[in-house]
């Protein structure tokens, strides 16, 4: 057997790129050293270029392991793990792969590094990759924003991992059976008819270029392991980042002068406004609104962490860190390994977590009331509290306690004798009425709201009657009013 013809002394490992699939493609130094070479170990026999290398080499392939691996993880692994075996043999190894080495390639940056990390020599001969003839087939250049993504790991996500305002290329659509799974990743962003491009073989003799909608890609007949799909921008206008761009513009020197002097305290008003004309078309369901005053929400807060990128204080990505640590931490059940059977376990566990991060940040003696803010709407304070009371085991056994303590502050309430102790009891019946509506699952702040909105509707109808008589609401006696109102219910 000949020894690896390289600038490699003995031991070591050749990592050589066979192309996109065109043997015309194949660089002269890659060709020379297949030309003059004994062996070759290849990841995989399935490229158009395998039938064209030269006849005097033994080749050997690593694609049984596909048929006998659990995951493409443990394919790779076992493949890393046996170039480098061969490599410490002193004739070394040579191990081809698809395209460049180092270009959607994950066993060859892998066995470099291992490699390196023991002294093993490694020399690394440059293939064209797939994404020069995919972006010649395409008639685009990819700069200076298209993302690559991988099409496993977007299958294996519920949202993209990039912002739908740029392009992507997505490569390794190998299967009807992925890219169907990247298609339902991709419509958390995209529309149905979102125009897309297959590119099948690029580089290869038998290319081909698909275009089609997004709902239609795992309908082609043409996707194979060659496969590449091409996703044009959604829009300018439709990335979180290019919604920053907007607000930082509007705080930048020659921006606007009303955005550019607003603080933190400013801003308090107008961020608890659209927060409750969030609530409100919430309350209504009313989808087109809920878009809207969701945008007006966001606005705020994003104009918030500019105003903080500005100060020094923090910036966005520290925000979505934050937020994103914490939620991991607190669903150990979904991104760990604790088993949770239902939402109260997960609530009881919550809070748990939570004592755990309070005693971290040295604040162990701190209540388990601490963090609900103390400008919430009464209501909705009330509930918040009793619910963290209850998850620590401050709660009536059964509902039969909170009624009877409902009765209890009602009677307290006619035998109050002053306004001082009326206020008192009331106060303690509104609690224990948020405290029954907890135990009957109802939130209630939207209660008290949408019977605020019921009242409204049907008081508005009172009105309207009168007006249509001729009359005021305040010439109508008591029981026509309460007849209306009966009319008024019955509507709705």
């Amino acid at each position: 057997m000949n020894p690896v013809p390289s600038l490699l002394p003995s031991q070591g490992i050749i990592l050589l790129g066979l192309g996109p699939g065109n043997p015309e493609l194949i660089t002269r130094q890659a060709w020379h050293i297949l030309e003059t070479c004994s062996e070759i170990y290849l990841r995989t026999s399935q490229h158009p270029v395998v039938e064209h290398l030269p006849g005097q080499i033994q080749v050997h392939s690593f694609d049984f392991l596909y048929e006998t691996a659990d995951t493409f993880a443990a394919v790779y692994e076992q493949i890393i793990a046996e170039v480098l075996r061969l490599g410490r043999r002193t004739q070394g190894v040579i191990y081809a792969v698809p395209g460049h080495p180092f270009i959607a390639e994950a066993t060859a940056p892998e066995i470099a590094r291992r490699a390196r990390q023991e002294g093993l020599p490694v020399e690394v001969v440059d293939g064209l990759s797939f994404l020069e003839p995919v972006f010649s087939a395409l008639g685009l250049d990819p700069f200076p924003q298209t993302a690559l993504i991988d099409a496993l790991e977007l299958a294996a996500s519920h949202v993209p991992a990039f912002p739908p305002s740029q392009p992507a290329l997505i490569a390794q659509l190998y299967s009807p059976a992925v890219a169907s799974d990247v298609k339902l990743t991709l419509m958390a962003h995209y529309p149905d008819q979102h125009p897309v491009i297959l590119i099948h073989a690029a580089g290869a003799l038998d290319q081909k270029i698909e275009n089609l909608s997004l709902y239609e890609i795992d309908r082609s007949r043409e996707i194979g392991l060659l496969t590449a799909l091409y996703v044009p921008p959604l829009g300018a206008d439709t990335s979180f980042e290019a919604f920053q761009e907007i607000i930082a513009r509007l705080r930048a020197p020659d921006g606007c002068p009303w955005d550019r002097k607003q603080t933190h305290q400013s801003l308090r008003s107008y961020l608890l406004e659209e927060t409750y004309e969030a609530l409100s078309a919430l309350d209504t369901e009313d989808s087109q609104e809920m878009k809207e005053e969701f945008g007006d929400l966001l606005l705020q807060i994003v104009l918030h962490a500019q105003i903080a990128v500005e100060s020094g204080e923090f910036n966005m990505a520290d925000v979505l860190k934050s937020i994103h640590t914490k939620i991991v931490r607190r669903h150990p059940h979904v991104f760990g390994e604790v088993e949770i059977r239902d939402a109260e376990g997960v609530l009881v566990n919550w809070e748990r977590l939570k004592a755990e991060e309070r005693a971290e940040n040295g604040k162990a003696g701190s209540s388990t009331l601490d963090g609900v803010a103390l400008a919430l709407p009464a209501l909705s304070q009330a509930n918040e509290y009793l619910k963290r009371a209850a998850r620590v085991g401050f709660d009536w056994p059964d509902i039969a306690g909170a009624i009877a303590k409902l009765e209890e502050e009602l009677a307290e309430v006619y035998q109050a004798d002053d306004f001082i102790e009326r206020n008192l009891e009331i106060g303690d019946l509104l609690f224990t009425v948020a405290n029954l509506a907890r135990w009957y699952d109802v939130d209630p702040e939207s209660a008290l709201r949408e019977a605020n909105q019921r009242f409204r509707k049907r008081f508005s109808f009172i009105e309207t009657a009168a007006t249509r008589q001729g009359r005021s609401t305040s010439d109508l006696s008591l029981e026509e009013m309460l007849d209306l109102w009966g009319q008024a219910k019955q509507i709705g």
